[in-house]
């Protein structure tokens, strides 16, 4: 399979998938194909090479570990699971799904306790990342504090 970005569109052989990986059934077959050590292999080489292009802000729970772990510049972005629920609820909702906060919180906590725990590439702070705890914070707060940390780390 091959996988591609154009802007902010993700393509899997050609197919805009952008929509689909985002759904929460897929969210939590990710934290399952994540811990196949194979799959994970095709996976970075994937990410490595769109990456190798320069000029791209990457996110994901194993970038600065193992997929960019000599990136320039490391932020490890975090907020409490209410934070983090609550935005993924609104974003639920937007696209028409019915849900609760409860059952996002639930279904956060199964992908966390996974991906932390996992035998290949397990979600984990690098070392050199500076961490931002966004709980508070807007996405205009966040995408600035990025850019001037950014900007001064280089």
């Amino acid at each position: 399979l091959h996988i591609a970005q154009r802007g902010t569109a993700f393509f899997l052989d050609g197919e805009d998938v952008s929509a689909a990986i985002r759904t929460p059934e897929l969210s939590q077959l990710a934290s399952k194909v994540a811990g196949d050590g194979r799959i994970r292999e095709v996976l970075v080489e994937q990410q490595r090479a769109i990456g190798a292009t320069g000029g791209w802000v990457v996110d994901g729970r194993d970038i600065g570990t193992v997929v960019f772990p000599d990136a320039c510049c490391k932020i490890f972005l975090t907020a409490s699971p209410e934070a983090r629920a609550k935005r993924r609820l609104t974003e639920l909702r937007a696209k028409g799904a019915e849900t609760t906060l409860e059952a996002v919180l639930a279904d956060q906590a199964q992908r966390d306790h996974a991906d932390t725990t996992r035998a290949v590439a397990p979600l984990r702070r690098a070392e050199d990342a500076t961490e931002l705890d966004s709980s508070s914070m807007t996405l205009e707060e966040v995408v600035a504090w990025i850019v001037n940390h950014h900007r001064s780390h280089r």
